[in-house]
């Protein structure tokens, strides 16, 4: 996508401090540095978030992010590292473009993570059938997923009112 920032360093059209990359993933250092270290791992294919990405893609970057991170760890010696990728706007993705930040960590360093815990009851912290059953079938396309989880809530609507 040419009007993609991420897409743009993959081509090299605009410039990165590239650290690592291969023929999936590229690392580079985020022009906006929370603290020293501070990088992104991005698909070098132009895919949206995390529900896009195929197999190879994920294994590859969690490959790519592991691997990086060690290097961090190595260069600049943080208490900690932090790992953050968002999908949509309402999860804050500013950049439509997979990729995840890799954040050296030290005490007192300002960075904070609001986690507003729920607590619902334990009975509804199982997972939902549906749920289950898709993360076991294999990556449909979109038209395929979509019609089982009509058929699954049809079955249900009908179990429910037999």
């Amino acid at each position: 996508m040419s009007n993609c920032v991420f897409c743009r360093i993959v081509a090299k059209e605009i410039p990165a401090a590239v650290v690592y990359e291969d023929e999936r993933t590229i690392a580079f250092m985020d022009a906006g540095q929370v603290n020293p270290g501070h990088l992104l791992v991005a698909a070098k294919a132009h895919v949206e978030n995390l529900y896009e990405l195929d197999h190879d893609q994920a294994g590859a970057l969690l490959r790519t992010a592991a691997r990086v991170a060690r290097a961090i760890r190595a260069a600049f010696r943080p208490q900690g590292l932090s790992v953050y990728q968002a999908n949509g706007k309402a999860a804050w993705q500013t950049v439509f473009h997979y990729h995840r930040h890799l954040l050296p960590r030290h005490e007192g360093d300002g960075m904070m993570l609001s986690w507003p815990a729920k607590n619902p009851p334990r009975t509804q912290l199982s997972l939902p059938g549906r749920v289950a059953e898709s993360a076991a079938e294999p990556r449909l396309d979109l038209v395929a997923r979509r019609r089982m989880v009509l058929r699954s809530a049809l079955r249900d609507f009908d179990r429910a009112h037999q």
